[in-house]
């Protein structure tokens, strides 16, 4: 694959903590991203807030302050990925739908092309833009924007299952599933909405697990584990 969309879980990247940031878990996806970027695959990134904020648990806050807070909420996790994958030797933006003063630059598909052949890895944050859309359904729009050959979703579990493996020991793995498969059984891999686009715009997925060795560089390599979602 020459063009990838990374999709990171927020929680995952707070490792053990739960919530904010785990240095050492981020400094491990920075070196596994730095080795695609020096093998010359472009990559751009969308990460979820959940180690911060989850709008749709709140029952008291109208749901699209919920949900900007939610977006703000991938803004500050982009800019401190952003800064640990420059600690490593690596260059990048961050992009978002809105304005955000000099924090980040107005999100463009001629502007990602042009960053990506300089070797820029881009970070895509504030979701969509807009409420009662997820960080699901904005990684899959901007995979389809940027014409990326696949999505990998890095998470807390190693794939798709049949059910939910933390409460079902006896959880079946899928290697491979189609897209069509994962909505008619509603195996939750991306939402509903996320989970459409990728059939309609033929959009595969890699579906891993985060914390596992080289989870990353695997995933785009003969030697992935998880579930191939196909289209």
């Amino acid at each position: 694959m020459k063009r990838i969309l990374l999709k990171l879980s927020g929680e995952a990247l707070a490792g053990e903590k739960h919530t904010g940031f785990d240095e050492a878990t981020v400094t491990v996806v920075a070196n596994q991203v730095k080795q695609l970027i020096d093998a010359g695959t472009q990559v751009g990134i969308v990460i979820g807030g959940g180690n911060f904020w989850r709008g749709r648990t709140s029952e008291t806050i109208d749901r699209t302050k919920a949900d900007q807070i939610g977006m703000l909420a991938t803004v500050m996790n982009c800019i401190y990925v952003s800064e640990i994958f420059r600690s490593v030797g690596m260059m990048t933006q961050i992009l978002t739908p809105f304005e955000c003063g000099a924090f980040t630059k107005l999100f463009a598909k001629d502007r990602v092309n042009k960053y990506f052949t300089k070797g820029i890895v881009c970070f895509f944050a504030g979701g969509t833009g807009h409420p009662y859309f997820s960080t699901d359904t904005a990684a899959v729009l901007r995979a389809v924007e940027i014409e990326a050959d696949g999505i990998l979703l890095a998470k807390a579990i190693d794939g798709v299952y049949d059910s939910d493996p933390k409460t079902n020991p006896g959880a079946a793995k899928y290697h491979e599933v189609s897209i069509q498969e994962v909505i008619d059984k509603k195996l939750a891999v991306v939402d509903l909405t996320a989970s459409i686009m990728c059939m309609e715009n033929k959009m595969p997925m890699y579906v891993f697990g985060l914390n596992e060795e080289n989870s990353i560089v695997k995933a785009i390599s003969g030697e992935f584990s998880g579930t191939k979602v196909t289209v």
